[in-house]
């Protein structure tokens, strides 16, 4: 008894199963004796190729041709459907794919045909020809003789030369859909006689994948394992599938984060053997079924292809789930397929898997994932120390500027100078825009705790232009006294409170006490970012006369200390520091010219200590004693 793939190999164009487009042109090619020299059939397993190839090589010689489709009743068709047509020649390509057989077969094509109108050679498995065999095909693709043609036939077609593909008509087999897979198998059973489910065979095309010929194969194992009626259930036990409670008790655990029933779900799936590669194909339908449902509701389902009872089920399930969840879920265990299937450790990688999906609330806010579902129990909310509510983002100008733009400055002390450390108190040394405050333009804003000139429009602090430093160096800085600083308001518990004071300052030397370029660099760094100059911590001072004169390592060093805004902010806190009518002074540090090689050895030839040791060792070649490289 044969097998239901042979008993039911379509003999005519009308009779496959998909490919429209390709059984249209083949079929007009056929009607018009309008032959291409070589063909390409290339695609999956199972859709068609070699099935299309043998119908179109018959529909060119059949005694009624040129016809779109053959009779299948004359003697030269009925020779072709037994495969003892002498001018149809199959070749496979995988045992007969050496130089030596192509060149037999271009022995083979000078000759006419002998009954039909054509000889048509079809080379299954096309790849597998030797780079030798394509090289010996080239130019009997190109230039074949009258009435010859070639069909390709191949799985992968990536492996063929650019120069064969050129020389064929090429045409691409695409993979059945699920419903015109299921429509070919019905059609079958019901010439067979035999009583279905509809759900037997949906799981079947679904496992097959688009290839009519794994699906064929598989309704066969389902026939022989079935007792008359093809029923769903035993399907799935013949094909070791998983059945739909399955999914529901895997979407009950995963809905309730019940890890025990999932553990017990997972081993029953386990001890039946089942196909974990396509029980996860059928996961991830699940989700996406779910994700549209969720989505759409009951306007999807038509699209969906399923069964009323089971798209009300479904339904059901996506209601229990955030948008969110079901999405991260879908796109999880289409993810994690691969893994699975490809792990050393199957059983645990799928283990892993539906544990991320089941505690995915817990490892993971929703509100991460983009969803506007209801935010998780037990899921890390981000707060701000001693605050109420979530924590403010923090701006680019760093907390600092954010404690100052929420509350009122904090009058801080810090010590002085090693100079003057014998001061009982220093003064809090002002802000940048301490010197600018006479000015009737620029006030302190006690709400804000803020200077209005510097406050932009975004209401937070920002730090005055520089040239507004140049001019508020030619007058003395005004001393800020901590009680002119008004106090933070505490009155508000839910407010946020002053995560850290403002920047201390160390405070410029009183009149008369010594200074350092020691202590201006202290000075400097006390600022806490208003006094940053550029450079200023690889230089070197010396305070004379009035003029504070950097040492610096190069011109280039200089050149970015004595121009632009650098320039002015190292002005300002000079004045500050030294007093008024200090002024800048650069230099660059004088350094000897590097020497070569060459010249470092000749000096230590000439050395009078190397000269004495050559003569004590009667050494008269310099080489001997330091030899190259050295």
């Amino acid at each position: 008894m044969s097998s239901l793939t042979a008993k039911y190999r379509p003999r005519r164009f009308a009779e496959v199963a998909g490919q429209d487009a390709v059984k249209a042109i083949l079929s007009r090619a056929a009607a018009t004796s309008k032959i291409a020299p070589a063909y390409m059939f290339s695609g999956t397993r199972g859709v068609g190729k070699t099935t299309i190839a043998r119908i179109f090589a018959k529909a060119l010689n059949c005694e009624k041709a040129p016809a779109a489709e053959p009779c299948n009743e004359c003697r030269l068709c009925r020779q072709a459907n037994a495969g003892s047509a002498v001018d149809i020649i199959e070749i496979d390509a995988a045992s007969h794919g050496g130089v030596g057989d192509v060149r037999a077969l271009k022995e083979d094509v000078g000759y006419a045909p002998l009954e039909g109108r054509f000889k048509v050679f079809i080379i299954d498995e096309a790849h597998m020809l030797s780079t030798a065999a394509f090289n010996a095909l080239l130019k009997t693709l190109e230039e074949p003789p009258a009435r010859v043609t070639f069909i390709l036939a191949s799985t992968e077609a990536h492996k063929f030369p650019a120069t064969i593909l050129s020389r064929c008509q090429h045409y691409v087999f695409k993979m059945l859909p699920q419903a015109e897979l299921a429509a070919h198998l019905e059609a079958v059973l019901a010439k067979e006689g035999i009583e279905y489910e509809p759900g037997a065979v949906r799981v079947i095309a679904r496992r097959g994948a688009g290839s009519v010929r794994d699906s064929m194969s598989l309704l066969g194992q389902a026939l022989a394992y079935s007792a008359g009626t093809l029923v769903e259930t035993e399907v799935r036990a013949c094909l070791g599938l998983a059945g739909q409670e399955v999914f529901f008790a895997l979407m009950e655990a995963i809905a309730g984060r019940d890890l025990p029933l999932l553990s017990r779900t997972l081993r029953g799936v386990l001890d039946l053997g089942l196909d974990l590669g396509f029980f996860l194909r059928e996961l991830s339908g699940c989700w996406r079924n779910m994700f549209l449902l969720r989505q759409a509701g009951e306007a999807i389902v038509p699209e969906l292809g399923l069964p009323e009872e089971e798209a009300a089920q479904w339904l059901e399930w996506s209601a229990r789930f955030a948008p969110a969840h079901i999405h991260a879920c879908w796109q999880m265990t289409l993810d994690g397929q691969q893994r699975v299937v490809k792990s050393l450790e199957p059983a645990q990688a799928l283990e892993l898997l539906l544990l991320n999906l089941a505690c995915l609330p817990d490892l993971l806010p929703l509100s991460a994932l983009g969803g506007a579902g209801p935010a998780p129990q037990g899921a890390p909310r981000p707060s701000s120390p001693g605050s109420a509510g979530p924590a403010a983002p923090r701006t680019p100008q760093g907390p600092s500027s954010a404690a100052s733009a929420a509350a009122a400055p904090v009058a801080v002390t810090s010590s002085v100078s090693s100079a003057d450390s014998s001061a009982p108190s220093a003064a809090v040394a002002p802000p940048p825009w301490a010197d600018a405050a006479a000015s009737p333009a620029s006030s302190v804003s006690p709400a804000a705790g803020t200077p209005a000139s510097s406050v932009d429009s975004q209401g937070s602090a920002r730090e005055p232009a520089a040239p507004a430093y140049a001019a508020a160096s030619a007058s003395a800085p005004a001393a800020l006294s901590p009680a002119s600083m008004p106090a933070a308001s505490t009155s508000d518990p839910g407010s946020a409170p002053s995560a850290a004071p403002l920047a201390a300052s160390v405070a410029a030397p009183q009149p008369g006490a010594p200074r350092s370029w020691e202590g201006f660099t202290e000075f400097v760094a006390g600022k806490n970012g208003n006094g940053f100059v550029t450079g200023l911590a690889q230089a070197r001072g010396q305070f004379f006369e009035g003029v504070l004169t950097l040492t610096c390592h190069n011109e280039t060093h200089c050149g970015m200390m004595d121009k632009g805004d650098n320039y002015l902010r190292l002005l300002r806190l000079a004045t500050e520091y030294y007093g008024e009518g200090v002024s800048l002074a650069f230099t660059c540090v004088d350094r000897e010219p590097v020497k070569s090689e060459g010249l470092i050895s000749r000096e230590m030839q000439e050395h009078p200590v190397v000269q004495r040791v050559r003569e004590t060792f009667e050494c008269r070649d310099p080489a001997l004693v330091y030899p190259r490289g050295r």
